[in-house]
């Protein structure tokens, strides 16, 4: 018996997304997760005693900013080099040949295959055969699974591929390929990368996404990993993920409906926050906390908003655990009036609400705005255009929320006047 890990998405020294800077922000925690994680993914390796190491593409987030990054994954191979694990690479769309232009001699019990054509390497202590190639540019549309060798019946055959399958959202369409094709090639298990979330797509044969071996912004939450993979007599017998991360990311949405006071829902806000909290098992979390629902604390909230976000980052700071850092606060709540009373009157109000309400952009109306805000868009920082949580004001998908976040002002605004008449 042996046993193997597969990973992929390690995403080493990934620049930091998403997260606000403000007082105890934890910057530097997130900047070094990734390299916390791969840690314990060597130390999983050295603990479990496994034959190899499979990563499946995006080591890297692009090209090195220095020799630093390329530095310590040569160290970490070393670790396992002296350790007597080999590992296996393939280049994804981050860390395509194309991208990374630094180089640094890796141990020799690295092997990184082509990116010209599928290679295969043959183990025979443990009678495997792995398959693989990498991607030559960022982006590849091109099934490259067709080109590997069929499987050897005599061996226990693994193909290693950096796909994103038959699609999967968020994610860019590179190298896309079907499962019945990676089925035909008669191999025994798929180490995919590519894809952020854990899946298990088959089991006969073995076709795995291990996800992400850390979350980098708000949109990974939740647990992440690596999978374990032990093989008796060429056969899979236990596939199993394992937990790599050092922090979550968390969304906590909190319906704040019927709460009669700001104070019912700090105190919400805390429970939820602690229940987030303790779900990491003892890692520290960074959340977007969301507040929504109808509450007569509405206008409190809205009117101190500035107030209410340092409350509650104040609070995430104090509570019992590793740490909890707040992302993103939004406070979404809306006045406990009944609109269609007043939506039914046949006065100057009725109608000013109706019209608010009916409001609409046209695709020529559209088109005439993104034009106006062209200029506030060339004077915006790269950062804020860019990434995982980017923010475009010139894009009719933005243009569109940020009129029906105006509605809800203007809407609320005219409600909680009329209310206090």
């Amino acid at each position: 018996m042996f046993k193997f890990i597969h990973a992929a998405d390690v995403h080493l020294d990934s620049p930091l997304h998403g997260l606000e800077r403000y007082e105890g922000a934890p910057v530097e925690e997130i900047r070094s997760a990734t390299r916390g994680a791969f840690d314990n993914l060597i130390e999983l390796a050295i603990d479990e005693d496994v034959a190899f190491v499979l990563l499946a593409g995006d080591l890297y987030d692009g090209d090195w900013k220095d020799y630093n990054t390329g530095l310590y994954f040569t160290e970490r191979m070393g670790r396992l080099h002296n350790a007597g694990i080999r590992v296996f690479i393939v280049a994804g769309n981050h860390d395509a040949a194309s991208q990374i232009t630094r180089h640094l001699r890796l141990p020799d019990n690295v092997t990184i295959f082509s990116t010209r054509k599928p290679e295969q390497h043959i183990l025979d202590d443990l009678n495997v055969v792995i398959y693989g190639q990498g991607f030559a540019k960022r982006e590849v549309k091109d099934d490259l699974s067709l080109d590997y060798p069929q499987g050897d019946p005599e061996f226990f055959n693994i193909g290693l591929l950096h796909t994103c399958l038959d699609g999967k959202p968020g994610h860019e369409s590179y190298a896309p390929c079907t499962v019945d094709g990676l089925r035909s090639k008669g191999y025994q298990y798929w180490a995919l990368g590519h894809v952020h979330n854990r899946e298990l797509v088959s089991e006969e044969p073995w076709i795995v996404f291990p996800g992400n071996i850390q979350g980098r912004h708000i949109r990974e939450t939740g647990s992440k990993g690596c999978t374990l993979v032990s093989v008796e007599n060429g056969e899979v017998i236990e596939v199993e993920h394992r937990e790599l991360d050092v922090m979550r990311w968390s969304r906590c949405e909190i319906d704040v409906t019927d709460k009669e006071s700001v104070d019912d829902i700090y105190e919400q806000v805390r429970n939820s926050l602690q229940l987030a909290l303790d779900a990491a098992e003892g890692r520290p979390i960074a959340a977007r906390l969301i507040l929504t629902g109808i509450c007569s604390a509405h206008t409190k909230l809205h009117s101190e908003r500035e107030h209410w976000i340092q409350e509650y980052r104040n609070l995430s700071n104090n509570l019992d655990g590793a740490g909890v850092w707040l992302e993103k606060v939004v406070i979404k709540p809306r006045q406990p009036i009944s609109a269609d009373e007043l939506l039914a009157q046949d006065d100057a109000l009725g109608g000013l609400l109706d019209a608010i309400r009916t409001m609409e952009l046209d695709e020529s109306t559209l088109a005439d705005l993104a034009e106006e805000v062209s200029s506030l868009r060339q004077k915006l920082p790269p950062e804020i255009l860019s990434g995982e949580d980017n923010y475009d004001p010139a894009d009719p998908d933005r243009l569109k929320d940020t009129l029906e976040d105006i509605k809800e002002l203007l809407l609320n605004r005219l409600l909680s006047t009329e209310q206090g008449s």
